[in-house]
Formats: structure tokens, C-alpha cells, sequence
């Protein structure tokens, strides 16, 4: 289970002096943030499911688990929960972070760890599964919790590299010159203040063969005011090439507020991939895929993955079978073009790579 843990809100001081030059000029991306303090957004974030279900009209209409609940606990920014349809208890972004009884019933083959990253671990705060790229644990807050996360059982208290300062994680992707892409992961990395990622990045730096920094962030979905000037000044500032994953299941996660957060992380040179999950009951059909991976390319992101859910215990029934992935994504490869159709995968514990379907 995550533990109660809280982002870094600490005032982000000192984080423009390492990282606000642009690496193509020198020039300081200063363009206004999109409004909102994303640290005060975060903490008025919903945490009471049954408050959540009375915004939307829903009260009575859902029953909510206090067990699931407790296990892992609700958390939703209230702008994620403006774009949940009121009075549809089947809204597909309500369906992805509410606690039902289902999470507790026990299913065979559903598991604590569904991808082995506690096989895979390398070092504090490191995993490191596939040739040439480290996972780095960042922390385990997110703005969002949603139901089917393959971390919900995850030790970050164990196991978050920002521990001691970033000093061993650090050290253990130096000491192996093999690895060329850093990727940073939670949790959420863009839950902690800029200054602290900043911290991070120039300690990267300094390891020469790194070629690659990538961010998994759902940040940009959920909460966009976090891409506001000072992210994007440090993202801009970094000495490669930066790939940032958002994550997006539906059509209906994105409105104006993100699109001005994709094109704030164009502007600052990143790439900006999407990667979802096939969820029963929120975009397992081809009108949902399609409409996701169109909605994706007009905010200027590529989908990337859609994978098949990880099977981790207490998310047995977001589960679509494998013979109905594949039928759905076969359809979706017949109705777009392929610059917008996301490979279909499943992560595999002790595969080379993700496994395509």
C-alpha cells in the first residue's frame, strides 16, 4: 500500500539558477503559467470518496468500499473531477479512481508485485529490467490514485531514491555504463518541487554516459498547472534529449487547461508521448481508443503504449481478456493511421522488453 506520504511543498528556491537557460540558445523560457498554484491545488484535492460522489450528484447512486478506501486510499484534484460527467455513476474517469468492493476480493494470479520490479531492483531506488535504461523511484506521491495502478502495494518508503539526496541512485547508474536512459518514475516525479528535480538533474549530469532522460508523469493530465514556468524552465535547461509519458485513458481526461500544459512541455523541447491502459468499463471499446489517440494528436502527443493491465491484486476487474485486446486493437488499426495507433503490450515479469500482443 502507498504510505500517507506528501509531495515536497517546500517553496522551490533556487531551482531557476540551475535550470532556466534553453539548451538550442541560452535563451529563459519565461512565459506565464497557466494559473493556479498546483501546490495548493494539490492539498484541496478530494480524499472523501463520498464526497466525490455527492459533487457529482452520485451519493446514492454508488457504493463506495471503506476497506478499499483505507487500503489505498482516494485522492482526485478537483479539476480532474470537473471533467467527470454528473449523475453517471459509469463516467469513465470516476470508474478509474473510486474504491469498490471488488478491490477486495482476492483473485488467483493477481498479485502485490504483477511486474517484478522488486526482482528487478538494482539499487536503492533503482530498478533496472531492460538493456540501456533505469527505472528511478522518485517518490511514491501522485496527485491522483488510481484504482488499477501496478504500484499500489510498492514499499516507497523503502524504496524512494530522494532518500539521501539522490546520492546512491545516483551511484548506482554511474557505476553501470550500460545504461544510457534514465527514466523517472513513482509515483509521480513531478509531485516533488522543481528545485528537488533540479537537485536530481545535475547530479545526472555529471554521469557521462547518459544519453537519455525520460519522465513518467500523470501530472500533466490531472493536475496541468503543475508545467508552469519553472518546469518548464528546468525542462528546457537539461543537457538531453527529454521524453515526457503522460498518461491518459480517455477521450474525456483532456480539456483546455491540458492542452496548454502539452504545448508549454512542446515549448520547452520535450517529446510528449501518451500511454494508456485498456480498462473495462472506461475505453474498452474502439470508438473510446479512437476517439483517445485523436484526442491525444490535436494536444500535440503521440500515443505510445496502450498496455494491458498489469495484474495486480485489487485490480481484477478493470481486466480485459487478451482475445478482446487484440480484436480491439486490430479494429483500431483499420480505422486510424498509423501514426496514431499505440502498440499493444503487456509488461512481463523478466521479459527483455514489454511484450507485444
Amino acid at each position: 500500500m502507498i504510505p500517507a506520504a506528501s509531495p515536497d511543498l517546500q517553496p522551490a528556491e533556487g531551482a531557476r539558477d540551475h535550470a532556466i537557460r534553453h539548451r538550442s540558445g541560452g535563451q529563459a523560457l519565461l512565459s506565464e503559467p497557466i494559473g493556479g498554484d498546483w501546490k495548493r491545488l494539490w492539498r484541496e484535492a478530494i480524499r472523501d470518496p463520498r464526497a466525490l460522489l455527492s459533487l457529482l450528484d452520485l451519493d446514492r447512486a454508488l457504493p463506495v468500499s471503506d476497506a478499499a478506501a483505507m487500503q489505498f486510499p482516494l485522492r482526485v484534484p478537483r479539476g480532474f473531477a470537473a471533467r467527470m460527467r454528473r449523475g453517471d455513476p459509469d463516467d469513465p474517469l470516476l470508474r478509474q479512481v473510486l474504491p469498490l468492493d471488488d478491490e477486495m476480493q482476492p483473485v488467483p494470479g493477481f498479485t502485490p508485485d504483477a511486474v517484478g520490479d522488486g526482482l528487478s531492483r538494482a539499487g536503492h531506488g533503482v530498478i533496472h529490467k531492460y538493456q540501456g535504461r533505469a527505472l528511478l523511484v522518485a517518490t511514491g506521491s501522485c496527485a491522483v490514485h488510481c484504482r488499477y495502478c501496478f504500484r499500489r502495494h510498492f514499499p516507497y518508503a523503502q524504496e524512494s531514491a530522494a532518500a539521501d539526496g539522490w546520492q546512491m541512485a545516483v551511484e548506482t547508474i554511474r557505476a553501470d555504463a550500460s545504461i544510457t536512459e534514465v527514466i523517472l518514475s513513482g509515483g509521480d516525479p513531478l509531485s516533488l518541487a522543481t528545485s528537488k528535480l533540479a537537485a536530481l538533474t545535475i547530479l545526472l549530469s555529471a554521469v557521462p554516459h547518459i544519453r537519455r532522460l525520460r519522465i513518467h508523469t500523470r501530472l500533466p493530465i490531472v493536475l496541468p498547472e503543475r508545467i508552469d514556468a519553472e518546469c518548464t524552465a528546468w525542462l528546457s535547461s537539461l543537457p538531453w534529449p527529454v521524453a515526457v509519458v503522460v498518461h491518459a485513458n480517455h477521450a474525456n481526461e483532456f480539456d483546455a487547461t491540458v492542452d496548454a500544459a502539452m504545448a508549454r512541455l512542446r515549448q520547452a523541447g520535450t517529446t510528449v508521448l501518451n500511454q494508456a491502459v485498456l480498462l473495462r468499463g472506461v475505453n474498452d471499446s474502439v470508438a473510446a481508443l479512437a476517439a483517445l489517440s485523436e484526442r491525444c494528436f490535436d494536444a500535440g502527443v503521440l500515443p505510445y503504449y496502450l498496455h494491458q493491465l498489469d495484474r495486480v491484486a485489487g485490480a481484477a476487474h478493470f481486466e480485459v481478456d487478451d482475445e478482446r485486446a487484440r480484436v480491439l486493437h486490430a479494429a483500431l488499426v483499420a480505422r486510424l493511421p498509423g501514426y496514431l495507433v499505440p502498440k499493444l503490450v503487456r509488461e512481463v515479469a523478466g521479459d527483455p522488453a514489454k511484450r507485444p500482443l
